[in-house]
């Protein structure tokens, strides 16, 4: 196991050289003081070899398992698409190393689960990739929440939908919307960010159910789907996601008994506080790197400083959630 010291260098390698690395997650582990990305890894050498050129990474494999075993290597970034997820972690929990792994956690919550066990059995941190608990704009709504700014919370409402594109138009293959990967879909991708983020602000779920199909036919994939859900604290929450619709719409409204706060999951739109005394609106800009403030606050753990807000078991419960609602029948959850 990696012991955790203070002030030390962590020597990340990523597993996965995808688009969602190039902007939004590689470089923000290389701007973090005291963190390396050290090597990547990719199925395709060339490919890896280029990525590793354009961003001054000093170390490619194309095999997994040297990535993982190097001994020089602390930490690991699963970065891939989510069905090869537990297959990479239980590598990197075996290895006794840190990791991180992309959202959603794994297509499955038994999936989750085995993760998260893998790494409890060993005491090794482990990271999942819902940022948006470290995201300064989620932060002050969380604020204003335990500030009781809008009373006591009663209900919350997310309605999101987005056009299809043109690789969803053309029926070619995505791993985003194949089923055997994804179930949900873009529902997988984009709604699990939203359910993690209202857990944070909000709560656990105690019950869950709702509805899925596939109305469009463009892919095997859910594209329509509505869920309602019960938080430990008896918040009730509903979300509605059409992946086929005319225009883009990304809505959330949290319901207190003396105000409201509106917001979008994954816009910049200012947030929204209003009350009996006080409307206020803010804009808050997302960082460069989005990634950036979940990578520092990965660093923090790990040198004694504060919790992370993304860990395994909240990921996990977060596939608990996004199940039931696929699944088209209540459940609840085993306390």
């Amino acid at each position: 196991m990696i012991a955790m010291k203070e002030n030390r260098t962590y020597k990340w390698g990523m597993i996965g050289c995808g688009s969602v690395t190039e902007v939004k997650s590689a470089p923000a582990y290389q701007h973090t003081e005291g963190f390396e990305l050290f090597a990547v890894m990719g199925r395709d050498l060339s490919k890896a070899k280029d990525y590793a050129h354009r961003h001054q990474v000093p170390n490619f494999y194309d095999d997994a398992d040297t990535l993982i075993n190097h001994p020089e290597v602390d930490a690991i970034y699963i970065a891939t698409p989510p069905d090869s997820h537990e297959y990479y972690a239980l590598k990197v929990a075996a290895a006794g190393k840190i990791c991180c792994i992309e959202k959603p956690m794994a297509p499955s919550y038994e999936a989750c689960q085995n993760i998260t066990a893998a790494f409890e059995a060993r005491n090794l941190p482990l990271f999942v990739s819902y940022y948006r608990r470290s995201l300064p704009r989620f932060l002050k709504i969380k604020e204003w929440l335990d500030q009781n700014k809008i009373g006591t919370i009663r209900h919350l409402h997310w309605r999101f939908e987005k056009p299809t594109n043109d690789l969803d138009n053309s029926r070619a293959y995505n791993w985003r919307t194949d089923a055997s990967i994804a179930p949900g879909g873009y529902f997988d991708d984009l709604a699990s960010h939203g359910l993690n983020l209202f857990t944070y602000l909000l709560g656990n779920i105690d019950r869950a159910e709702g509805t899925a199909e596939n109305r469009l036919g463009l892919y095997s994939a859910k594209d329509s789907i509505t869920g309602k859900w019960v938080h430990d604290s008896g918040v009730s929450g509903f979300g509605s996601w059409d992946f086929g619709a005319e225009q883009r719409q990304d809505v959330v409204k949290i319901y207190g008994n003396e105000g409201n706060i509106t917001f979008s999951v994954f816009g910049e739109q200012p947030i929204v506080l209003e009350n009996d005394e006080e409307r206020i609106e803010l804009s808050i800009e997302h960082p460069k790197h989005i990634q950036a403030y979940h990578v520092e606050n990965m660093k923090a753990h790990l040198n004694n400083e504060g919790e992370h807000p993304s860990r395994g078991a909240s990921a996990a419960h977060t596939a608990w959630v996004m199940e039931c609602i696929l699944q088209n029948k209540i459940e609840v959850i085993n306390n």
